[in-house]
């Protein structure tokens, strides 16, 4: 890794912790190039998929390890850590550790609880993109981009179903669920938290001495909250710019005490 030191880890959920309602990240923008330019880590922690998440990578100039689709794998980009053989996937542009169940997978057990509890459940998969982006409020090309899962499976529930039944037949699958925003997501047993240890781990194992953020605000959080140092909860999406300035503003009182 090139022109950093481990100092400072933020890792951050991405719809309504940097992203406004609206899916806006210019609110948040300016905190960021500062973190950015402080030499700090940030790692996006998000139930979207790799491609979303590197959509808005891109857009923000992140260049760090992310985390997708609730913990499902974590994408480090090739040459950041050292070589390592907790490494699965090693494609060209990153070194990945899997924790999630194949996509293909998770919908075959998806069509069982389905017809388990007789519940009208609705997938990402029984969707078209147009769908998606009408249910979500994403555009088209986001929707598209959501489309892409790899490892877990989001999903609504219409109607008054009897949800107990339904988490029921999940546990019976082995697999579980995660609340997010608009949406529960069906997973393998992996959660948030699990892939920052890892992450975290790996961050120490190259740099040493490390002090981690967390910046959440749904259920499918508070893992990742728990496996951090300083776990931020964000209460109003119309509140971010003033969570990201005190975060910044701490930050900027460690690096110094360092």
């Amino acid at each position: 890794m090139k022109n950093k030191t481990a100092g400072a880890v933020v890792f951050t959920d991405l719809d309504g912790t940097l992203l406004t309602s609206k899916f806006s990240y210019r609110e948040t923008q300016p905190l960021i190039k500062r973190l950015l330019a402080l030499n700090v880590h940030i790692a996006l922690c998000s139930s979207k998929t790799k491609l979303e998440i590197e959509f808005y990578r891109e857009k923000l100039g992140i260049k760090d390890p992310f985390i997708s689709e609730n913990g499902a794998a974590i994408f480090i980009p090739r040459n950041y850590f050292k070589p390592n053989p907790r490494y699965g996937k090693q494609p060209e542009r990153y070194d990945i550790i899997e924790l999630g169940v194949p996509y293909q997978k998770v919908r075959q057990h998806f069509e069982r609880i389905r017809q388990k509890c007789a519940c009208r459940i609705i997938g990402f998969g029984d969707m078209t993109a147009e769908e998606i982006a009408q249910h979500s409020g994403l555009t088209l090309e986001l929707a598209k981009l959501a489309k892409q899962r790899e490892y877990s499976e989001p999903f609504r529930i219409e109607g008054k179903q009897k949800r107990a039944r339904l988490f029921e037949a999940i546990r019976q699958e082995c697999l579980s669920y995660a609340k997010g925003g608009k949406y529960y997501h069906l997973t393998g047993n992996h959660d948030k938290g699990k892939a920052v240890t890892i992450l975290k781990w790996l961050y120490k194992q190259e740099f040493g001495r490390l002090t981690t953020y967390g910046v959440g605000d749904k259920p499918n959080d508070i893992s990742m909250l728990a496996a951090v140092d300083h776990p931020v909860w964000v209460s109003r999406t119309d509140k971010l710019h003033s969570v990201w300035e005190t975060i910044t503003s701490l930050i900027q009182s460690q690096l110094k005490e360092n």
